[in-house]
């Protein structure tokens, strides 16, 4: 296996994370998310510890997808690769901040004792889950269709490393995901609304491409892959 093939094949792994440990999350969460007397019960919860862990991972993996392919995709373009990075980075210091929040609510509920008054409680718990929720459109809409669309769909079209066509997806994906993004950040639409779906839709069939593609396929040979490049890759 060439060092190329590695570094598309470790890329595809990660990004297959960002999809392993996003998902399971949101069931974890369930019951801070939709019992209204959730934090009334006392105790701590495991359940949401794990929710926690599984965001942790993915943020794990939002950084490590960007920073593996930087080595070879920074002849491409070097500005654009580590703006990559950055937004990826950025992405998941938001989904860790949502993290927080919700572990917050778990530090109240471990402490809550039985009649005392449980008004402001209620208010607490709404207002970090609010909180959690404005970080996940801060974070997956923007820096996605920002990092994943914009700028890693440039990437992979300039070096031809996938299908241009494919590419070109990403390239159109990524801007109506941000469009997205605004429109709920202005109340036009609504948070997983049928319309948010709709400009995300493309976005999310090109993450999909790019790490089924990667893992099974990898990297297509390109003229920016040169000798020195693979010399680099070898060495680290």
């Amino acid at each position: 296996m060439t060092p190329i093939r590695k570094t598309s094949l470790v890329f595809g792994l990660f990004f297959a994370g960002t999809f392993i440990f996003s998902i399971p999350a949101l069931f974890f969460y369930d019951p801070l998310f939709n019992d209204p007397n959730y934090l009334f019960l006392g105790g701590f919860d495991i359940r949401i510890s794990m929710g926690a862990l599984f965001e942790i991972l993915l943020a794990i993996c939002n950084i490590a997808t960007a920073i593996v392919i930087f080595p070879l995709f920074r002849r491409v373009s070097e500005a654009v690769s580590l703006g990559y990075v950055a937004s990826r980075t950025v992405e998941s210091l938001l989904i860790l901040t949502g993290v927080i929040s919700l572990m917050s609510v778990m530090t109240f509920r471990a402490d809550f004792i039985p009649g005392n008054d449980t008004h402001d409680l209620f208010l607490i718990r709404q207002m970090f889950v609010t909180f959690h929720d404005w970080t996940f459109l801060l974070g997956p809409q923007f820096c996605s269709g920002f990092g994943n669309g914009m700028l890693l769909g440039y990437l992979m079209y300039r070096s031809g490393a996938v299908p241009k066509r494919m590419a070109l997806v990403g390239l159109i994906g990524g801007p109506l995901a941000f469009i997205g993004g605004i429109l709920v950040l202005f109340d036009i639409l609504k948070p997983m609304s049928p319309g948010l779906f709709a400009l995300t839709a493309l976005e999310i069939i090109w993450e999909l491409f790019i790490t089924i593609y990667t893992i099974f396929i990898g990297f297509k040979p390109s003229p920016f892959f040169d000798t020195e490049v693979r010399q680099a890759l070898t060495a680290d």
